[in-house]
C-alpha cells in the first residue's frame, strides 16, 4: 500500500468530544472515524488491525476444535422470552425495534439463545456431541456510558463461542482448554504479561464466570491481584468465601485498574432445560445438553493494545496486529530506487506502507510515529551514496544503518 492511495489522512486533532486516549489516537492516525458516542467506523487501516486480531483468535479457536459460523444480528422476541432475558429488568442493554408487520425484534447483544435454537436442529444423540461453534460478529448494546472509546462501544465486534457437551466432565475439559487458548491469544497479542484469569460474577449470564482482565489505567474495572500466585478477582466478588476458595488473604492482594478483554461462562443445564435442548444417551434417556459461553471483545482488545503501548508520539502496534510491518520513507528525488525497494520488500512477503508523498521528511517521520508501524525504513540520496538504508524500530526509535541484504535478512527473521 502506498500512502498516496490511502483515502485517510493523519490529523493533529482528535474529535473535540473524544476523551479516551485510544479513540483520540486512532482517529488522528486514520484508523477509525467517530459516528457518535460509542459508535465508530473502521477504515482500511483499522480493518487490517481488527483482521489481524481476529486471525490470532481464529487460529486458537480452531486449534481447540471450534467451528466458525455467523448468526444473525436480528433476534426474534420469542426466542429470548423462553429464558426471561428479553425482559429489560433482566437485560437492560437491548436495542429493540419492530418489523413492518409489528413483529418485535432485538439487535443481538449476545447469542446464547440464538445458538441453542439453531443447534436443536442438529443435536439428537450423544454421537452429535460435543459441538464448539464460534463467530465474529457485530454486537449491539445500549450502554448508558460510552466514554472509553472503542473499549466500550454501543456497536462492537466480538468473538463469541458456545460449547455443547454431554455432561459436566466433558464441559470442564473444554472449559480448561479454552482458558489455555485464551492465554495463548493474549500472549500473541502482546498483552499476556499483564492479563489475568479473574474470578468474577456472571451478571446477566450466570452466577459466576471467569474474566480475562488486563492491567490498564484506562480500564473501568477494579481487580485484586497476587502476581506471584497468578491469582486475580474482581472487586464484585471480594469476600471471605471467595478468598478462602482461592487460598489467599486480602493482605496478599494488590488493587489495580483493569480492562476486561474476555470472559467465559459455565451455564450448566439450566438454559438447556428452559429451551428444551436434549440429546439421547446410550441408554436411550433424554439428557439436557451442558452449555458454556466464551467471549473476546475484538474491538475492545484493539483499544486496550493502544492504551497499553502508545507513547507521546502516537500508536505503537505489536507486530502480530500491526496493519503493516514496515513504514517505508522516501526522501529526495529517488523515486526509481524507492519504488524498487518497495517492490523488493513486497516480493519477499513483507507488508509495507510506502510513504511516497511529496512531503518534507519531518512530516513523514511524524506520521510514521503516529501510525505506529513496527519498523521504519528510510531511503534517501545520502544513504544511497553510502549503499545503506536506515532501519528504526518504532518501540525503541534506535536507528541503525544496514545494507539492503542486511535489511532483508532482519525483516524476514522477525
Amino acid at each position: 500500500m502506498r500512502v498516496t492511495h490511502l483515502f485517510t489522512k493523519t490529523s493533529k486533532n482528535a474529535p473535540s468530544d473524544e476523551v479516551a486516549k485510544n479513540a483520540q489516537l486512532l482517529a488522528r492516525a486514520g484508523y477509525i472515524y467517530k459516528v457518535m458516542a460509542g459508535v465508530y467506523a473502521y477504515t482500511p487501516l483499522g480493518i487490517k488491525v481488527l483482521e489481524n486480531i481476529k486471525q490470532v483468535v481464529r487460529e486458537e479457536m480452531n486449534g481447540i476444535g471450534g467451528q466458525e459460523l455467523i448468526m444473525t444480528a436480528l433476534q426474534p422476541k420469542e426466542v429470548w422470552e423462553t429464558t426471561t432475558r428479553w425482559d429489560d429488568d433482566v437485560v437492560d442493554v437491548w436495542f429493540k425495534t419492530k418489523l413492518k408487520d409489528d413483529t418485535e425484534v432485538g439487535l443481538a447483544w449476545s447469542h446464547e439463545e440464538a445458538i441453542i435454537t439453531m443447534m436443536k436442529q442438529y443435536v439428537k444423540s450423544y454421537k452429535d456431541l460435543p459441538i464448539y461453534a464460534y463467530q465474529f460478529q457485530t454486537k449491539f448494546r445500549n450502554e448508558l456510558r460510552a466514554k472509553s472509546g472503542i473499549m466500550r462501544g454501543r456497536e462492537f465486534v466480538m468473538k463469541d463461542m458456545y460449547s455443547l457437551s454431554t455432561d459436566a466432565e466433558q464441559h470442564e475439559k473444554f472449559y480448561q482448554e479454552t482458558i489455555a487458548a485464551y492465554t495463548r491469544v493474549y500472549d500473541r497479542l502482546g498483552l499476556g504479561e499483564d492479563t489475568y484469569v479473574t474470578f468474577a460474577s456472571g451478571g446477566a449470564f450466570t452466577q459466576f464466570s471467569h474474566e480475562f482482565q488486563t492491567i490498564c489505567e484506562a480500564g473501568e474495572d477494579i481487580i485484586y491481584v497476587n502476581r506471584e500466585k497468578g491469582i486475580a478477582l474482581n472487586e464484585e466478588v471480594l469476600n471471605e468465601e471467595t478468598l478462602t476458595t482461592l487460598g489467599v488473604t486480602r493482605e496478599e492482594l494488590t488493587e489495580m485498574k483493569s480492562a476486561e478483554v474476555g470472559n467465559i461462562f459455565n451455564f450448566g443445564t439450566d438454559k438447556s432445560e428452559q429451551m428444551d435442548i436434549h440429546y439421547t444417551n446410550e441408554e436411550g434417556q433424554q439428557i439436557p445438553v451442558f452449555l458454556g459461553s466464551y467471549g473476546i471483545g475484538i474491538t475492545r482488545v484493539m483499544g486496550v493494545i493502544v492504551e497499553k503501548f502508545a507513547d507521546d508520539k502516537g500508536l505503537v502496534w505489536p507486530e502480530n496486529v500491526a496493519p503493516f510491518k514496515v513504514y517505508l520513507v522516501s526522501i529526495g528525488d529517488i523515486k526509481e530506487q524507492a519504488d524498487a525497494l518497495y517492490e523488493q520488500l513486497t516480493a519477499a512477503g513483507i507488508e509495507v506502507l510506502y510513504d511516497d508523498r511529496n512531503e518534507r521528511p519531518g512530516a513523514k517521520f511524524a506520521d510514521a510515529e503516529l501510525l505506529g508501524i513496527p519498523y521504519r525504513v528510510t531511503i534517501s540520496e545520502r544513504l544511497l551514496a553510502e549503499q545503506k538504508l536506515e532501519f528504526t524500530p518504532r518501540s525503541t526509535s534506535e536507528s541503525e544503518l544496514l545494507t539492503g541484504d542486511e535489511l532483508l535478512a532482519k525483516l524476514t527473521r522477525k
